[in-house]
């Protein structure tokens, strides 16, 4: 009995389809890039979103780390100043340094006598350019009026801002400390900690509600993708029953879809990166006049190796939600044929 020659050539053709992968992936590649031309305003509707949410991923995690780092340069720079009884000596200001540097929690102790801080006052002064000030201070009598008067210091700077209680602890107990505090100017313990506190609590919000964006935004994207799929698909019904007809396996007929989605969100990787990086640079100047640690972000991304890290990473991320939500939606139309 003769044997059916479209039956044969069937089976031939979906032997050869399953036999050659490297040629089946570029026909996919090649349908993808055809489907993602057909369908241009679906497709740059679904890149635009996605470019979006991107965005503001990056920039939550560029805002998070900004703030948090103003947070820390700002706790570096706290001085605990202790002043002490004019005409303290400096024997006995260095003999309390070294009783403070042994505390664990301290960085590092500078300490002035009353005429060291005169003279930085005289510097101050100068460099102001306020000459009739200069004048008066330079005046013996009031130079003497002035040492008399102007306290000692000790600056302390501690690796924890937060924990003072044993810096505090010397302060109050020790009898050299005690002997030679001035009685009408207080340690200031507290200086800037309203402010670190509002800048570490803008750092969680940034990051707390740039999250909650992200998030939304992506939901959004899954679904403008999941849905400029089904659209294809359904545009393309015909095709794919063709395909079926003549061999076609599930995973040929998803594979233009996938190439289609991915393609979207590896261009929304490129242009969400452009963005932000462009973004953060043009603002980074002002940022820097109001003493925001933005060169942390900055020089991180300007580099060229960190840089191309910070494309591959946008654009890993945009493929793979463009992959997770296409696979979702061809999946779907699959099993009802």
């Amino acid at each position: 009995m003769a044997k059916n020659p479209t039956s044969e050539r069937l089976k031939t053709m979906k032997k050869n389809s399953r036999g050659h992968r490297f040629r089946n992936g570029n026909r996919i590649l090649k349908y993808g890039l055809i489907g993602f031309g057909r369908n241009i305003w679906l497709s740059v509707t679904a890149t635009l979103v996605m470019t979006l949410t991107l965005t503001l991923l990056f920039t939550t995690v560029a805002a998070s780390v900004v703030l948090s780092s103003t947070a820390d340069a700002m706790r570096d720079k706290i001085d605990i100043t202790v002043y002490f009884k004019p005409g303290t000596s400096e024997l006995e200001l260095s003999s309390m340094a070294t009783t403070m540097k042994a505390d664990e929690n301290v960085r590092e102790v500078d300490t002035a006598t009353s005429e060291e801080e005169y003279n930085k006052f005289i510097q101050e002064t100068t460099n102001d350019g306020n000459k009739e000030l200069l004048a008066t201070l330079e005046d013996e009598q009031m130079k003497e009026i002035m040492l008399s008067s102007m306290q000692a210091t000790m600056r302390i700077k501690v690796y924890d801002a937060t924990d003072l209680g044993s810096v505090k602890n010397i302060v109050s107990t020790n009898k050299d400390f005690l002997k030679n505090l001035d009685d009408n100017k207080e340690p200031t313990y507290d200086t800037n900690d309203t402010a670190i506190d509002t800048i570490a609590s803008w750092a969680a919000i940034a990051r707390n509600g740039g999250l909650i964006l992200s998030v939304v935004f992506l939901i959004i994207s899954i679904l403008v993708i999941f849905n400029t799929i089904r659209m294809a698909i359904y545009s393309r019904s015909e095709e794919i029953y063709m395909e079926k007809l003549v061999g076609a396996n599930n995973s040929f007929v998803r594979g233009p879809f996938l190439v289609e989605a991915m393609l979207c969100g590896a261009i929304a990787g490129l242009l969400s990166g452009m963005v932000g990086i462009t973004g953060i640079n043009l603002l980074a100047p002002g940022l820097a006049r109001y003493e925001i640690s933005v060169s942390v972000v900055t020089d991180f991304m300007n580099t060229p190796l960190h840089m191309v890290y910070i494309f591959i990473a946008l654009v890993l991320v945009g493929m793979l939600i463009a992959l997770l939500s296409s696979r979702l939606a061809v999946r779907k139309y699959l099993r009802k044929i």
